[in-house]
């Protein structure tokens, strides 16, 4: 487990493509990260595996190299867009580090914890319920189970307060940007 110095706390959010983690983002940055702190804010994306193709797809045509490279240039496009629009949620934050790894996002997480010194651990929760949770697995879940530190899992809520209405307009613009 990282020590806290006078450097500051490590404070890694794990962001996607979901409103779920951006809010994790902003909760955190409301009530954890403070202005003109020494903390360090660490942006994970985890690019999720690439699914193996075989020569042939289904229909029997060959899988060209720019069908690949184009799939792999989408993914990490999309992994750009979602670290950009994090970073411009911690607009007002000093000291923040962006990380895209690749795998599964259950182990890359939990190894990135460990590997970087993490003090906190912020995830968004999809609040999927028993059985979907049972069929898909917990992301949330598992790094809650396998981290070495503390593990902060925030829920977004069904209706947003009044007063993140601009938030909300805002959060659009940016998804919009992102397409």
């Amino acid at each position: 487990m990282a020590v806290t110095t006078e450097n500051g706390r490590r404070i890694m959010v794990a962001v996607d493509e979901g409103d779920e983690s951006m809010y994790a983002l902003s909760w955190s940055l409301k009530n954890l990260v403070f202005q003109n702190s020494k903390d360090v804010l660490i942006l994970l994306y985890v690019k999720p595996p690439r699914v193996v193709y075989s020569a042939f797809d289904g229909t029997g045509y060959l899988f060209s190299s720019d069908i690949t490279a184009t799939m792999e240039k989408y993914s990490q496009q999309m992994a750009d867009c979602v670290l950009e629009k994090a970073k411009m949620v911690c607009n007002d934050v000093q000291n923040v580090e962006t990380r895209i790894e690749n795998g599964d996002p259950r182990d890359v997480i939990c190894e990135m914890v460990q590997r970087v010194g993490v003090d906190i651990l912020v995830m968004g929760s999809h609040g999927y319920g028993v059985i979907k949770r049972a069929f898909l697995g917990s992301v949330s879940n598992h790094c809650a189970q396998n981290v070495k530190c503390p593990v902060l899992i925030v829920k977004k809520p069904k209706q947003p307060p009044p007063e993140e209405e601009e938030e909300e307009i805002y959060d659009t613009f940016v998804l919009s940007f992102c397409k």
